[in-house]
């Protein structure tokens, strides 16, 4: 089982390196990794499982946060309108996407960040991925708001780019141009 003591935090060299493209059929130590990740990530999610071990509570994660340079993400949670997103992805992939912008207004925040960092994320609106799904099978998602956030943020954990690379420096709260916030 994961916990936060298998999380690597900012400053290791996984989460600053770009993964390895993982190669087709995964092997069966990939899948139960993704299970892995799959199943803390709804652990972190349930009160008593995250008292009882200490979990912080996450919507995704990406294998690099765990020192593993591979591209595998993690991804579950509902939406504001209760759509359950819940997905162990293989080589994630964005297609294309909006040129408009969103950023949440209340900032990002990260398992492998142990600090507060403030400042609005400019992600883009609108996005498609495709990828392999834990069952060998192709997907290809379309993604607006909250879920296009999120799959962004993991995506970015596979290429070496934390979510505060992309707040602005000199005005952290300098809202993006062409853009929506997501309360």
């Amino acid at each position: 089982m994961i916990t936060m003591k298998d999380i690597v935090r900012e400053g290791h060299p996984s989460l600053e390196t770009k993964a390895e493209e993982v190669s087709l059929p995964i092997n069966s130590d990939e899948k139960k990794l993704l299970e892995d990740m799959l199943e803390f990530l709804i652990n972190s999610q349930d009160e008593e499982k995250a008292a009882k071990y200490n979990l912080r509570a996450g919507v995704g994660i990406a294998a690099p946060q765990l020192g593993i340079e591979k591209r595998l993400i993690a991804i579950h949670f509902e939406d504001f309108n209760g759509k359950l997103y819940s997905y162990g992805l293989v080589n994630p992939k964005i297609i294309s996407h909006s040129v408009e912008k969103s950023y949440l207004a209340s900032g990002e925040g990260c398992l492998s960040v142990d600090r507060p960092v403030e400042g609005y994320v400019p992600r883009n609106a609108r996005i498609t991925i495709k990828a392999t799904d834990l069952d060998g099978n192709p997907l290809k998602l379309r993604l607006k708001g909250y879920p296009a956030i999120v799959f962004q943020h993991e995506i970015d954990h596979l290429n070496g780019i934390m979510f505060y690379d992309h707040i602005n420096k000199d005005n952290p709260f300098e809202i993006p141009e062409n853009s929506t916030a997501i309360e």
